[in-house]
């Protein structure tokens, strides 16, 4: 972009306790966002966090620039819990009052879209709250008492009347903000995604002479309760003497997970830590069989788990854990095995993906990863959230974009959804 363009271009400002290079399904939603804004002429600032230790290199992409801050986490490396929001939110308010924007976009939690909403109204700048899930929701899952759901629920319909646009990633999500207070003429359906030029059946497989694995990658946490995975495969173990059991990511449950496997299948589950995405597609395409839950009854029966689209893109089935709600769409797709979250059940579908054969299973995979590719490309939702952005920058701000010739990439932002 030319100086005088830049200098006419409109700014987006994200805000975010997770950028790259942390791996969850929010920073790459936010990662594939801030590309398709500076494609379509949009100068991008991201206001994040310093990432915790062990975390790959950080690459900041140069188009995208990135502005880190300290915060606190818990043993984890997670910014999960009251104490660990506000050592980010409260220092945003002053980094939003220091930068220039002519829109803003802030992911969850609802204490942060209360910061970058509120300063964005003070400008007089639209704000767009990306809504990946329903975070009272979330709140009242793990047992929190009535009153800080009762705060929760009243901050998080405050965050839904001061956005401009509200980001959904499905039609359930949708219904429970309208449930929650958020005006429906406001909210944009942009889906859910993965990226498929990273989750591929073409990428090398890990494992290698490690045998055959199941493989967990992402959050081990309540609304997941992947202790059933320990379970079913302890159940199996001994039939199957040459499979292993593999977990990647970090989460609130991982002492636990390692206690259980220690006890039940002793030498027969690793813990790898975080990994990157490219290395999280390399252990995912070399395995048997990809493990993705739910744990029923927390109010998230009507979650997409982004495990199940990676696996899918990798060709890998997957073995579904949880509520019917998903489970269908895993059948429909034929992306693998669903089964309701009993270890029991699990183990069964642990038993009838080994008894498949390497050519059976490889001869589903384009399948599979085409589905991924045509039905939930993260690189489609990063335009559908760019289109947002154009349509509520004023209009006086847009002197320096580069609007698509193709009119079906303009307007409103609810072309193409899904």
């Amino acid at each position: 972009m030319s100086e005088p363009s830049r200098r006419h271009a409109p700014r987006a400002l994200i805000t975010s306790r997770f950028f790259v290079p942390e791996t969850n399904a929010g920073v790459f939603r936010l990662q594939v966002a801030a590309a398709a804004l500076v494609k379509r002429g949009f100068l991008v600032d991201v206001l994040t966090t310093i990432p915790p230790k062990g975390a790959e290199p950080v690459r900041d992409d140069p188009a995208v620039r990135v502005s880190r801050w300290p915060v606190l986490r818990d043993r984890g490396g997670n910014v999960r819990g009251y104490l660990q929001y506000a050592s980010f939110d409260i220092p945003l308010l002053f980094r939003m009052l220091l930068r220039r924007f002519d829109v803003a976009i802030s992911e969850a939690p609802p204490t942060t879209g209360i910061i970058a909403g509120i300063v964005a109204r003070a400008r007089r700048r639209p704000f767009i709250y990306y809504a990946a899930d329903v975070w009272t929701d979330g709140v009242q899952a793990v047992g929190s008492p009535p009153p800080v759901v009762a705060v929760m629920r009243l901050l998080e319909r405050r965050v839904l009347r001061l956005a401009t646009r509200i980001l959904s990633v499905s039609p359930d999500v949708t219904e429970r903000l309208v449930s929650l207070g958020a005006p429906r003429e406001r909210i944009v359906l942009v889906g859910h995604g993965i990226d498929s030029t990273v989750f591929s059946p073409s990428v090398e497989p890990a494992g290698g002479a490690s045998g055959r694995y199941f493989v967990y990658t992402g959050t081990m946490s309540e609304v997941h309760s992947p202790q059933v995975f320990v379970d079913a495969f302890a159940r199996i173990a001994v039939d199957f003497p040459d499979i292993s059991l593999r977990f990647y990511g970090q989460g609130v449950f991982e002492p636990e997970l390692r206690q259980m496997a220690h006890r039940l299948a002793p030498g027969r589950v690793s813990f790898g830590g975080v990994v990157s995405p490219r290395e999280a597609a390399r252990w995912i395409r070399g395995a048997t069989g990809a493990l993705v839950s739910l744990t029923p009854g927390l109010g998230y029966d009507f979650a997409h788990p982004t495990k199940a689209y990676a696996a899918a893109a990798c060709g890998t089935p997957v073995i579904y854990a949880g509520p019917d709600s998903f489970g269908d769409t895993v059948r429909q797709a034929g992306l693998g095995e669903a089964v309701w979250h009993e270890p029991e059940l699990v183990a069964g579908a642990m038993r009838r993906l080994l008894a498949q054969s390497s050519e059976r299973i490889d001869s589903a995979r384009e399948a599979r990863a085409r589905w991924a590719r045509e039905s939930v490309s993260l690189q489609a939702v990063g335009e559908r959230v760019a289109a947002v952005a154009t349509e509520v920058t004023p209009t006086s701000m847009k002197g320096g974009l580069r609007l698509p010739a193709d009119p079906n990439h303009a307007g409103n932002g609810r072309e193409g959804q899904t």
